[in-house]
């Protein structure tokens, strides 16, 4: 590599240890390293703003931007305290049952929209509802982080890596939902069971609270009748726009922005109120992020590390199967997992051809997308919806640290992706 290339890796692994030290801001961290990118020429303007590849994803940011102001909106209905009822009820008040209803629609949900989008919508149910119990919410967050980044890997539309991975393979929805959704649903069960162990010493009981819970009318907890429902039907039509996404072509972007526009224009609730729930540290923060890692792309360094992973196989199909989907963990860990698949797509197509087409070889692009979506769990930064509920949780005073999130997504990460190995030798390669 250049001695660019190594100043860019430098600068990264320096905001990146800020970042995980705490010793500043997060986003003072990742703007400062982007800062330092663009000082020492990693990446220039073009790279930075405009490009696909190496540039500020908008597509993610506008997406945030979007959606943060719906759920803004549908805050203001009560809608969240009648669904923190509601799961409190149906869970008797019991916090391992609670966690469970929470991150199996955490996980659902997240198989039809994108998992950002999840986390926004699901978060403030969950402060509301363990504020009720008198439980600690940290715990609740980080395992609806993970349940969105697992329940996203089954579908196309579930995660932003599975898009650019379905393009690049000439790969259908339903394909993702034959050979990654019954490993999926595994994989659920499994983190469930996970769940009891990490985080078991935060499921006090409180019968009083819970019986007080029990005598509550959630429908009580709806403040505005009519703006609830122009809410619910703007959010209907951005959700069935996300899921037509193949046949209408509308960037989830786009359609969150157009829903995020019509709910201000068409309703009562004024621009201060739409835009007083965006969680503009975390849209920053993103955007130094992405600068970052586009400099490690503009500069060869991440082209550079897949190569060696791939040549290191030596062109065996079992053996470069392992090593995409164990490298692809590690790396999706370390940087945001989109710039990470879109610079080994077109790697992982040539091996695709060598392997025989829609053979044999396509288990390469399974390997490709478990490791990146399940590796986004295993760091604070590793995906768009933990970096996305630590802000959130930051904002509501219930700061998560990045080692705390860390310690517990390194087990998850490593339990999945051991399980996501037989399968794939079973299934494909045995």
């Amino acid at each position: 590599m250049t001695v660019l290339a190594w100043l860019s890796v430098a600068v990264f692994l320096g905001a990146y240890a800020l970042i995980a030290s705490e010793k500043i801001h997060r986003v003072a961290a990742a703007l400062g390293g982007a800062g330092i990118m663009l000082a020492i020429h990693a990446t220039d303007a073009g790279g930075a703003f405009f490009s696909e590849t190496s540039g500020v994803d908008w597509n993610v940011i506008f997406l945030l931007l979007g959606m943060m102001v719906i759920v803004g909106v549908l805050k203001q209905t009560g809608v969240f305290e009648y669904l923190a009822i509601w799961a409190a009820k149906r869970a008797r008040g019991r916090p391992y049952r609670l966690m469970v209803l929470l991150v199996v629609i955490t996980a659902s949900a997240s198989a039809l929209l994108d998992n950002v989008t999840t986390v926004l919508l699901i978060a403030p149910v969950t402060f509301l509802v363990c504020e009720r119990l008198a439980l600690p919410v940290v715990p609740f967050l980080i395992a609806e982080a993970m349940a969105s980044n697992i329940g996203g890997a089954a579908t196309l539309v579930g995660d932003p890596p599975n898009i650019i991975i379905a393009s690049r393979g000439d790969l259908s929805f339903n394909d993702f939902l034959v050979h990654m959704a019954p490993m999926v649903i595994v994989l659920m069960v499994v983190f469930i069971g996970l769940c009891k162990l990490m985080f078991g010493k935060a499921f006090t009981y409180d019968p009083e609270r819970a019986a007080e819970i029990m005598h509550l009318n959630e429908r009580e907890a709806i403040a505005d009748r009519r703006l609830l429902w122009q809410s619910l039907a703007v959010l209907a039509l951005v959700m069935a726009a996300f899921v037509a996404h193949p046949v209408l072509h509308y960037e989830p972007s786009v359609v969150a922005v157009l829903g995020a526009g019509v709910l201000v224009a068409a309703t009562k609730v004024t621009t201060e109120q739409a835009i007083a729930e965006v969680e503009w540290p975390t849209l920053v923060f993103f955007m130094g992020l992405f600068v970052m890692v586009g400099a490690l792309v503009q500069t060869g360094v991440i082209g550079r590390i897949s190569q060696l992973a791939v040549e290191a196989t030596s062109g065996q199909l079992a053996l470069t199967t392992m090593g995409l989907l164990w490298a692809s963990a590690g790396m999706s860990a370390i940087v945001d997992n989109i710039p990470y698949v879109a610079t080994m797509s077109p790697i992982v197509a040539d091996l695709v051809q060598a392997g025989g087409g829609n053979g044999a070889g396509q288990v390469l692009w399974w390997a490709l997308a478990f490791g990146a979506d399940l590796g986004g769990n295993a760091t604070a930064v590793g995906a768009a919806a933990n970096v996305v509920v630590i802000g959130i949780a930051a904002r509501n005073g219930h700061p998560i640290s990045f080692w705390q999130f860390t310690r517990y997504g390194l087990i998850v990460t490593v339990v999945t992706v051991a399980l996501v190995t037989p399968y794939l030798w079973l299934r494909y390669l045995a």
